[in-house]
């Protein structure tokens, strides 16, 4: 065979196998989803085993542990949704938890700067107090924290049990709103 043969039979041989080389590129199963609609109902962010750090002027003041987040930008409001559970833990200017919160599930309303946290809430002051209820809203806009359910609030010497309580965002000046149980009054 001389070279321009050669040229031929590679060509031809190109022809022939060009389709079934093109055919192979092809996705032949393409799959098509459905627009969303609905985005107030839709998360822009979700999230599996999350920890993150929230800072205030370089200074690292809160730690966030989550099984799931989603965020949801186009609701109205928008909010951060806690399915599953979350913990947080306050720091000092020196890294050391000055409080912690525990909750089964939790809602966050970024705009109002307002937490809900429902199911089994427990959270820790830096007094070493500890607060249980099943309901506990955070409104750190005006640095508010209160409930109108059941609370037991554990000290070092008494336990006190009410209906609803109000502090300050620290927990550490609360008010029991219909307080019961016993407890030590200092005279």
């Amino acid at each position: 065979m001389q070279r321009t043969d050669w040229i031929h039979y590679i060509g031809a041989v190109l022809l022939w196998a060009a389709p079934i080389v093109f055919s192979a590129c092809q996705q032949s199963d393409v799959r098509q989803t459905e627009a969303v609609e609905d985005r107030q109902s839709t998360p822009v962010l979700d999230v599996d085993s999350v920890t993150t750090l929230i800072s205030d002027s370089g200074v690292v003041r809160y730690r966030i542990s989550a099984p799931r987040w989603q965020i949801y930008d186009k609701a109205e409001p928008s909010y951060w949704e806690f399915m599953q559970g979350i913990y947080l833990e306050e720091f000092d200017e020196l890294l050391r938890i000055q409080a912690s919160l525990r909750a089964d599930h939790a809602r966050y309303w970024d705009k109002e700067e307002r937490w809900e946290l429902t199911g089994s809430v427990h959270a820790l002051n830096e007094k070493g107090e500890a607060f249980d209820t099943e309901l506990l809203i955070w409104d750190q806009h005006a640095e508010r924290v209160f409930s109108d359910s059941a609370i037991t609030i554990t000290r070092d010497s008494s336990v006190i049990r009410g209906i609803g309580f109000e502090s300050n965002q620290t927990m550490t000046n609360y008010t029991i709103l219909n307080p019961t149980g016993y407890f030590t009054v200092e005279e």
